[in-house]
């Protein structure tokens, strides 16, 4: 059947290819050639196009693409009271390829008093008569993969006091969306992901923390930052194991993580990316429990070739062994461009695998 409320049985992450004009707007920003005002008006053109193109594909979620950021999660996290962007001297290093040498620190209590982002989310709103969706990165993201050294001890000698207050700001954040009218916001997660990652979790042990609670830790935070959302507001998280630029970070199932991230946390509903082996199977889908959904993420944003049809169905044929075909719905596995940079595909490219997304849920669902 289709589904009037989120996620909808044909959806999207969120991220859309940024268009050259907004390529070129920002390059002539940051050498002060252009002022802010001039630059919103550029991304407001953009985003109204981009949002009518939503539509005419048959969306029923349409998001900003976010254009107005440079990243999915740093652009919304340095403007939480007590957090700062910084320049970290190096990359964050994907399979092959190095981030810019950008990141968050803590600069003092962490809160949350207003967010430029709450507008951003009334734009879309006021240009579509569509759901409009909005993404923001999970509470986890500060803490995953800088550790300590974001968070000075002088702010937060124990980091348990640190996680408090994240998950208030976080609470602050998502009722100051709900109160602005937000009725699909999705949290970007990537953390998740990277525990059913050996390599990670590594990575955690060498400066000296245990990964083993952090999955009870990060959706301890979740669920206090949703902890009194209205009852018509849907909360989705997306998974994912990197992104920029059609590369990746992280590879194993969400076998280590199934439990926690479906019975322990509060949310609606899951993106999970399946575009890949690197994902792994299906059979972690049997932990979900009635009542929440799977946007199975099977068609990949990171390359323009189209998939099969015949073998997408199939694939949902074969999760549809683990969790109702009722509370299947279908997705790319991530969004087009996680960061500026955009991954290595046309926008032609991106609209067809959207148009085939919705075209291939109404065969399936109706």
């Amino acid at each position: 059947m289709p589904r009037t409320t989120p996620p909808f049985r044909a959806d999207h992450v969120g991220s859309l290819l940024r268009p050259q004009a907004i390529k070129d707007a920002r390059v002539k920003f940051n050498a002060g050639e252009i002022d802010s005002a001039a630059l919103a008006e550029i991304e407001d053109r953009e985003i109204i196009a981009a949002i009518k193109r939503q539509e005419e594909v048959g969306l029923q979620a349409v998001t900003d693409g976010e254009f107005r950021r440079a990243w999915w999660h740093f652009d919304f996290l340095q403007d939480l009271d007590g957090m700062e962007k910084y320049d970290t001297g190096t990359g964050i290093q994907f399979e092959g390829v190095e981030t810019k040498a950008d990141g968050v620190r803590v600069c003092g209590k962490v809160g949350f008093s207003t967010h430029p982002m709450i507008e951003h989310f009334k734009f879309v709103q006021a240009n579509t008569e569509r759901m409009a969706k909005f993404t923001i990165p999970s509470p986890s993201v500060p803490h995953f993969r800088p550790g300590r050294k974001a968070i000075g001890e002088e702010f937060y000698p124990d980091l348990a006091d640190f996680f408090t207050d994240l998950g208030d700001a976080y609470k602050g954040a998502v009722n100051a969306f709900a109160d602005a009218g937000c009725k699909y916001l999705q949290l970007d997660e990537t953390n998740f992901t990277y525990l059913c990652d050996e390599t990670q979790r590594q990575m955690v042990i060498d400066r000296g923390e245990d990964p083993d609670p952090l999955p009870e830790i990060y959706a301890g935070m979740v669920n206090k930052a949703i902890s009194e959302i209205p009852d018509d507001m849907t909360i989705t998280m997306h998974l994912c194991r990197g992104n920029f630029r059609s590369t990746w970070i992280a590879q194993g199932g969400y076998e280590p993580v199934a439990e926690v991230l479906f019975n322990s946390m509060d949310v609606h509903g899951y993106f999970m990316e399946y575009d890949s082996e690197r994902a792994g199977g299906f059979e972690p889908l049997r932990f979900v429990p009635k009542g929440k959904m799977i946007v199975l993420g099977l068609v990949t944003s990171k390359t323009g070739d189209l998939e099969s049809k015949d073998d997408l169905k199939a694939r949902i044929e074969e999760a549809a062994k683990y969790v109702d075909i009722d509370q299947l719905c279908l997705s790319p596995q991530c969004g087009f461009a996680s960061t500026e940079e955009g991954n290595v595909l046309s926008e032609a490219q991106q609209w067809k695998k959207l148009e085939m997304i919705v075209e291939l849920a109404e065969e399936v669902w109706g």
